[in-house]
């Protein structure tokens, strides 16, 4: 029987490996009871209360973060994407700081795969392109 929820392609997806996760490649995807903070160039850039963790395979956990929770101003649209066959289409976003600028620093999935559906229009920090990110 053909999974329907992930027939319909768009032009943008065309041809694209879409994968389930699953025993050998596990992800997980929950709430997160703590609090994140993220810094760049010494200023807090996100904090919240809100955060859902994204445990995928055998990589480190991935905080996402409400944009709402973010100091946006210092968020520049970058041309970059990339495609996770787990997660769907993930834009980019430099981040600028007292004229320092951490290129593709932040990601955002706007329509992720139903799998992992709950990161929707969350964004995500390369760790080693930030100061530090914070869970506790």
């Amino acid at each position: 029987m053909a999974n329907t929820q992930h027939s319909t392609e768009t032009a943008k997806t065309r041809g694209k490996q879409q994968l389930e996760p699953n025993d050998k490649h596990p992800i997980t995807v929950a709430e997160f009871p703590g609090r994140v903070r993220v810094a760049f160039n010494g200023h807090l850039i996100a904090n919240t209360a809100n955060a859902v963790r994204l445990q995928e395979a055998g990589y480190p956990p991935v905080y996402y973060i409400p944009r709402h929770d973010c100091d946006w101003r210092l968020f520049t649209p970058s041309d970059h994407s990339s495609h996770c066959p787990y997660k769907g289409e993930a834009s980019y976003f430099h981040l600028d700081v007292d004229g320092k600028r951490a290129k593709d620093a932040v990601w955002s999935y706007a329509a992720p795969h139903a799998a992992v559906s709950r990161i929707g229009g969350l964004v995500a920090f390369y760790p080693d392109r930030v100061d530090r990110i914070e869970a506790d």
